[in-house]
């Protein structure tokens, strides 16, 4: 498996209009089709795509480009230090406006599955506040007879290794403390 630019196309984009590569070279770097490349040089591809500049990113050195334009066989060989692409692991996450409604519906879930999990945990993991968060608990927020517990791995508002990750922190802290985690509510056990 190679291992491809950030954003190809509009990486594509930046070396057609600013070096003098082949569709070729450009091509195999970024891992397009040479019809796709030109179809991108003649306007009838990425129209409105601004470039993105793989010097400046990091991705590829001005010497290797130039190595390249001299030679036409030459392929472009991206930086290794910047092959694996750095995952954001912390921090609240951008949910879109579809899935916000949701949101809920995951507090929900992780106040009745996971009770272990401190409010800031359940805000980090799901991007909301700590309000909302104490609303649903006492249910108080303003959709509450429509609020059903759905986990929020499978509604997208937060990734398994992200949930894993903060139950095992809350687990840890817990033990540190000298306290066994409580027990998941049971259905029936609601009120």
């Amino acid at each position: 498996m190679t291992t491809l630019p950030l954003m190809p196309k509009a990486t594509a984009v930046w070396l057609i209009e600013k070096t003098a590569l082949t569709f070729q070279q450009v091509a195999e770097f970024c891992g397009m089709h040479p019809l796709e490349v030109q179809a991108i040089a003649d306007g009838e591809v990425a129209q409105g795509i601004v470039g993105y500049d793989p010097v400046a990113n990091h991705q590829v050195t001005q010497a290797e480009i130039d190595r390249c334009e001299k030679d036409t066989n030459a392929r472009l060989k991206i930086l290794a230090a910047n092959n694996p692409v750095k995952r954001r692991a912390k921090g609240a996450r951008y949910t879109p406006v579809a899935k916000r409604n949701d949101r809920p519906d995951g507090i929900a879930f992780l106040l009745r599955n996971y009770p272990q999990l401190q409010d800031p945990q359940v805000a980090k993991l799901l991007g909301t506040t700590k309000d909302t968060i104490a609303k649903v608990r006492d249910k108080q927020h303003w959709n509450s007879p429509n609020i059903k517990p759905r986990d929020p791995v499978t509604l997208g508002l937060c990734s398994q290794m992200d949930l894993n990750t903060a139950v095992t922190a809350s687990n840890d802290r817990l033990a540190r403390e000298g306290r066994e985690a409580p027990a998941p509510i049971q259905i029936g056990d609601e009120d």
